[in-house]
C-alpha cells in the first residue's frame, strides 16, 4: 500500500471517527431532551400521566442502545488506527483538535445527563413511595371496612341483652 492510500485511509477513518462524535453528540442531546420530559412528567406525576413517563424511558433505552453501538464502532476503528495517528500527530492536528472538543462536549453532556438522572430518580423515589403509602393506607381501609363488616354480621346473631324475653 503506497503512502498516499495509507494518507487516504487514515483520513478517511479520522473523518469517520469525528462523525461518529458528532453523533454521540446529537444521542446525548437527545436523552437531555426526554431527561427534561421525564422530569416535568414525575413534577406532576399521577396515574394518567403513568403512560408517558414509560414513554421517555423506553425512548431513553431506544437511545442508550444506540449509543452502545457508536462506541462499539468508534472503539473498534480507533484501535485500528490509533498507531498510525500517533505517528502523525502533526499532519492531522487540527482534525486531532476538532475531535478533542467533541469529546471535551460529550464529557459535560454526560455530566449533565448524570446529574439529571439523578434528580429525576429522587422524583420517582418520591413518586412510588407516595403510591406505596396509599395503597398500604388502603389496604388498612379495607381490613378495617372488612372487620366492621364481620363484627356486623355476627352482630344480628347476638340476641338483645337488655330485653325481656319474658312473654
Amino acid at each position: 500500500m503506497t503512502e498516499s492510500m495509507r494518507g487516504k485511509m487514515l483520513t478517511s477513518s479520522l473523518d469517520m471517527l469525528e462523525e461518529s462524535l458528532a453523533k454521540k453528540i446529537d444521542i446525548l442531546t437527545r436523552i437531555e431532551d426526554e431527561n427534561e420530559k421525564q422530569r416535568e412528567v414525575l413534577s406532576s406525576m399521577d396515574e394518567e400521566r403513568e403512560a408517558e413517563f414509560d414513554a421517555t424511558i423506553d425512548k431513553k433505552t431506544e437511545l442508550i442502545d444506540q449509543l452502545g453501538l457508536l462506541d462499539d464502532g468508534f472503539q473498534s476503528l480507533f484501535d485500528r488506527v490509533k498507531e498510525e495517528i500517533g505517528a502523525n500527530k502533526d499532519q492531522y492536528k487540527e482534525q486531532i483538535k476538532r475531535m478533542q472538543k467533541l469529546i471535551e462536549e460529550i464529557t459535560g453532556k454526560s455530566a449533565s445527563i448524570e446529574a439529571s438522572e439523578h434528580r429525576n430518580k429522587r422524583l420517582a423515589e418520591q413518586y412510588f413511595s407516595s403510591i406505596r403509602q396509599k395503597m398500604t393506607q388502603g389496604k388498612r381501609s379495607s381490613a378495617v371496612a372488612f372487620n366492621y363488616y364481620q363484627t356486623m354480621t355476627n352482630f344480628k346473631d347476638i340476641p338483645p341483652q337488655f330485653l325481656d324475653n319474658k312473654n
